[in-house]
């Protein structure tokens, strides 16, 4: 069955990095665009960072740009999250998602749009 697998979450203080891995298994992964989702304590799922299955394309949140870079390595059925510059803000439970897609340079930023999704991963962000 399709599993993606969440890593690198943790706890950081303001201004610090962290580095999050999404291996997936069970898929034809280079078919796949790739997101990333957060969801903090009450509040809604929201879209972080997205790639299109050639790699050519990104799409990130306001929020985000110039602070974190998506990436993948298709080789390796691996989608990364380098997050730079965190903020109290930035906490949430991050999940991955892959959407199935016939156009490789198309990524969306709509949750409903993904097929399947990891089990996610804590970052806390301290001031």
């Amino acid at each position: 069955q399709v599993q993606l697998v969440e890593s690198g979450g943790g706890l950081v203080q303001a201004g610090g990095s962290l580095r999050l891995s999404c291996v997936a298994s069970g898929l034809a992964f280079s078919s796949y665009a790739m997101g990333w989702f957060r969801q903090a304590p009450g509040k809604e799922r929201e879209f972080v960072a997205t790639i299109s299955r050639s790699g050519g394309n990104t799409v990130y949140r306001d929020s985000v740009k110039g602070r974190f870079t998506i990436s993948r390595d298709n080789a390796k059925n691996t989608v990364t999250l380098q997050m730079n510059s965190l903020k109290p803000k930035d906490t949430a439970v991050y999940y991955c998602a892959a959407d199935l897609q016939r156009d490789p340079f198309l990524a969306s930023m709509r949750w409903y749009s993904y097929d399947y999704w990891g089990q996610g991963t804590q970052v806390t962000v301290s001031s």
